[in-house]
């Protein structure tokens, strides 16, 4: 059971929805924290939250690993790992104070290191006071998800109680198809209840994505044509710049598709497509996106609706790079793919007819992610001739990352004597318009799973609806071979854009 109700700040107005979140008495033990995604993002995030002010002052960091670290040696690296990667500035002050909280448990995923952990955590329930609240995150690989879930059980760390509460939060992959995500749900679900499970997406936790919310429904001008008899086709890309940098080992055999459609870019399609929720309680928010992805699916046939493709040697930027067969420790013989792309509808009074274009690759022009809504062009121009040959369709752009913000495009006159309507771009930009810097999405994340605020958490019925609509695509490439090759530096391979031109349409060019 959540209980979250059972602390409450004396010195905060709670009705008051403009001050910022502070967790209650808590704490979190890392599993996997000598990995790279502790070292990059956890471990500065948390600094950064100390530093803002939103950590309880009794907040207690374990780490749990093999090394043979005492407390300062892992304080050593923590602050080593918060100096090169907060967003804020390093306070001496505050690390000292988060210091005092930090601990290192030696141990493997067997009987003695989890006896430790637990025989430390009650020490810890008393004397840092975090009121046996402990977020355990599982910063490692799924295959030790079950071994680390029922050691937890085992010594008596996961179960809630009147007055504590233990959640775990997982990152993803979650499976690498729906059968596989379903097993998964049910061994973590075995030992933690679904209300205590937290899964990871970090795009759910950019502020741009949240702004999808605010732009649709606290907007006259966006929601009455937010709809088939407005919007022509959605278009959500996510592309990469990089190559695979070093993963080539991970990589293989998950591929585009799975790395990013499964959960970044289907979650996005479900904050974009769905109805407006009646709150923004994540049981409300959770349902209406449930409701878009059971009523989501591939369009067929996939050999004319889908395309995926392989990098091959060419130009980004000045640098001349090697393929992706080139790359160290990849099977040249591999039919895993570095760009996906999906032709998708959601069988919906809302959104029929209206195909939905999901992208992303690596290699590609530049590192973007934007979703661009757009419309259809106006059913009668009174122009002659010329007069508005320039102006293409309106749209919508939401941009994600980099330079987040949105941008309108439509026409408008050219200065003159005559009539000549041309596009122009009105501009959103966060970074003009406020003053305030934007959260990293650690930071909201860990926060609100300290906070039991689940809304931008994927249920396991997401998930598993995700995979259904990925698997048909996925048994479909196994069957015919090695993926198409593009061009480093381009925007994926010619099927991406023959994919397009079959429906009347084009990629935008980010």
């Amino acid at each position: 059971m959540s209980t979250t109700s059972a602390w409450v700040n004396p010195l905060r107005n709670a009705k008051d929805k403009r001050l910022p979140r502070i967790a209650g008495p808590s704490g979190m033990v890392i599993f996997g924290v000598t990995g790279d995604l502790a070292r990059k993002k956890l471990l500065p995030a948390i600094y950064d939250l100390a530093n803002r002010g939103l950590l309880p002052a009794g907040f207690t960091l374990v780490g749990y690993g093999r090394r043979g670290w005492d407390k300062q040696a892992f304080c050593n690296y923590v602050r080593e790992a918060a100096e090169a990667g907060a967003r804020t500035t390093f306070n001496e002050r505050v690390w000292e104070h988060l210091a005092k909280g930090i601990e290192f448990i030696q141990g493997n995923f067997d009987d003695a290191g989890f006896d430790k952990l637990s025989a430390r955590l009650s020490e810890l329930n008393t004397s840092r006071g975090t009121g046996g609240n402990w977020a355990y995150y599982l910063s490692v690989p799924p295959e030790f998800f079950s071994d680390i879930c029922h050691q937890l059980e085992r010594v008596g760390m996961s179960n809630n109680t009147e007055s504590s509460w233990r959640r775990v939060i997982i990152e993803k992959p979650f499976g690498h198809d729906q059968a596989s995500a379903r097993e998964l749900n049910e061994i973590v679900n075995a030992v933690f209840p679904e209300s205590s499970v937290f899964r990871i997406d970090h795009y759910l936790g950019k502020e741009t994505v949240q702004n999808i919310m605010a732009l649709r429904f606290a907007n006259q001008i966006f929601e009455p044509m937010w709809n088939a008899h407005y919007i022509d086709h959605v278009q959500i890309t996510m592309a990469e710049d990089i190559g695979l940098g070093g993963r080539a080992g991970y990589y293989d055999g998950i591929g585009a598709a799975r790395d990013v459609i499964q959960n970044h870019l289907l979650q996005l399609l479900a904050l974009v497509a769905m109805e407006e929720p009646s709150s923004f309680a994540p049981a409300a928010l959770q349902a209406e996106k449930i409701k878009v992805l059971e009523a989501t699916q591939a369009v067929h046939p996939l050999n004319k609706t889908t395309a995926r493709g392989q990098y091959a040697a060419g130009w980004q930027g000045s640098e001349y790079v090697k393929g992706l067969r080139e790359e160290e420790g990849f099977d040249p013989e591999s039919t895993t793919e570095t760009y996906a792309a999906c032709t998708l509808k959601v069988n919906s009074r809302r959104w029929a007819g209206v195909p939905f274009y999901l992208r992303t690759g690596k290699r590609l022009g530049r590192r973007v992610t934007e979703i661009a809504l757009v419309f259809k062009t106006a059913p009668h121009q009174p122009f002659d001739q010329g007069q508005a040959e320039a102006l293409d369709q309106n749209a919508v752009v939401i941009r994600v990352q980099p330079d987040e913000g949105v941008t309108m495009r439509f026409g408008s006159k050219v200065p003159g004597s005559t009539m000549e309507v041309r596009d122009v771009n009105m501009d959103f930009a966060y970074a003009s318009a406020f003053t305030e810097e934007s959260p990293e999405a650690y930071e909201r994340l860990i926060l609100d799973a300290l906070l039991d605020e689940s809304s931008l958490f994927p249920t396991n019925r997401e998930v598993e609806l995700s995979w259904s609509i990925l698997d048909p695509i996925i048994e479909y490439w196994a069957g015919i071979g090695q993926p198409e090759q593009y061009r480093a530096g381009t925007w994926g391979p010619e099927s991406a854009d023959r994919m397009l031109r079959r429906q009347g349409h084009s990629w935008r060019r980010p």
